[in-house]
């Protein structure tokens, strides 16, 4: 560790759905099934109307010239790939940029309903920053991106921190780490803390947890229009009858897309092309990994990897109109990790590390300075200075 980490922890401010009884019959019976499914198509309509409300928010940004027409957000395409097999027969897609020999490798878990080019800005402008003295490793989580489908019982927070296990295993069998999880990658993160707790402090010197939560969504605005009974109707049809998802799969995604839209972003002027892309990732993502994951994220809770994650120097980073995963559980975060700094970004939704990649990615340089041996702190902070 550098011997200028910080002692204490810093704040940096840049100005279940309800349950079955709510059918007539038990979840086994073909009553029960045929009552699910039918309350799964009526009520799309009911969540949609709230979604609604909810665009009508992105409709009155304002449009201004794009700043990114043009930005080729396929750039992680082109870099070095491989697939890598979980334990239970999954190929997760991975990108990696920069050699293999650098003294230290970053990895970066995406968030729900996005795919590693969520991580775009981060891929584009950290490399030319870190040069060969930093290594990024991206990948797809299961059910998302390039990588494979799997058992919907697996789509599970827990089973995405095993996942990472993999990940680390095969692509950075030796050497410091640095993990980066955003939204539902942040809460990997914290899974894989529970679960490889020995790994911390030792190989994994440094986390950073970008519009994420250690426990639940539920408890957020956005989190109580989840809850919808209609939701609970699709995932219930979901393992029952995949067919009948799959021919209602558009207006499933009609239903939610308003939704996470609304939620992606927080300023009046954003660009259409991030917006674009965005819309693009949600609509990719097939409707099954959509249903569980949400459920998964309504009921997680990594509570217990917090004890585990204040080991090493840690990056709590949020926009101050986060909807789905609001600034008071990065405060939260954050006071449980003594040696966390805490970044609100000012104006910024859900997606901070797209709409504002700025913020994020003086905050990811600063967070590998605090974790890594003092060469590399040295060679960032020149870099740094020759950029401003």
């Amino acid at each position: 560790m550098a011997d200028d980490k910080p002692k204490r922890r810093r704040r940096l401010v840049g100005r279940r759905p309800k349950s079955a009884d709510a059918l007539p019959a038990k979840p086994g019976s073909n009553a029960g099934k045929k009552a699910g499914l039918m309350a799964g198509v009526a009520g799309l309509g009911v969540v949609g109307t709230a979604a609604g409300r909810s665009a009508a928010k992105a409709l009155r940004r304002k449009e201004i010239l794009d700043p990114y027409e043009g930005e080729d957000f396929a750039l992680l395409d082109a870099d070095r790939g491989c697939v890598v097999t979980t334990a239970d027969g999954v190929p997760l897609v991975v990108r990696e940029v920069g050699p293999v020999t650098a003294p230290l490798t970053v990895v970066f878990a995406h968030g729900f309903c996005q795919r590693m080019g969520a991580f775009h800005f981060q891929r584009a402008a950290l490399a030319q920053r870190w040069g060969e003295q930093v290594r990024m490793v991206f990948y797809d989580q299961r059910g998302h991106g390039q990588s494979g489908d799997a058992p919907i019982e697996t789509y599970t927070v827990e089973q995405l921190g095993r996942d990472l296990e993999i990940i680390l295993q095969v692509m950075v069998p030796r050497g410091p780490v640095v993990l980066v999880g955003h939204s539902m990658g942040g809460m990997t993160v914290l899974s894989h803390a529970r679960q490889f707790p020995a790994n911390y402090g030792r190989r994994i010197v440094g986390a950073a947890i970008i519009s994420s939560a250690a426990q639940g969504v539920s408890r957020s605005p956005l989190g109580e229009i989840l809850q919808n009974p209609a939701l609970e109707a699709v995932r219930f049809a979901a393992r029952y009858s995949p067919r009948l998802v799959h021919r209602t799969r558009g207006a499933t995604r009609s239903m939610l897309r308003p939704i996470l839209n609304t939620a992606s972003f927080g300023a009046d002027h954003i660009s259409r092309s991030v917006a674009a892309f965005n819309e693009t990732m949600i609509h990719a993502t097939p409707v099954a990994t959509l249903v569980e994951f949400l459920h998964a994220l309504e009921v997680h809770d990594e509570t217990a990897a917090l004890p585990v994650l204040a080991r090493i120097p840690t990056l709590i980073a949020c926009g101050d109109r986060d909807l789905l995963t609001p600034v008071r559980n990065s405060e939260e975060m954050a006071a449980a990790l003594p040696d966390s700094v805490l970044v609100i970004v000012p104006g910024a939704a859900h997606l901070v590390q797209m709409e504002r990649p700025d913020v994020i990615n003086d905050a990811l340089v600063r967070l590998v300075e605090r974790a890594t041996p003092s060469r590399l702190v040295a060679f960032a902070r020149r870099l740094r200075d020759r950029i401003d």
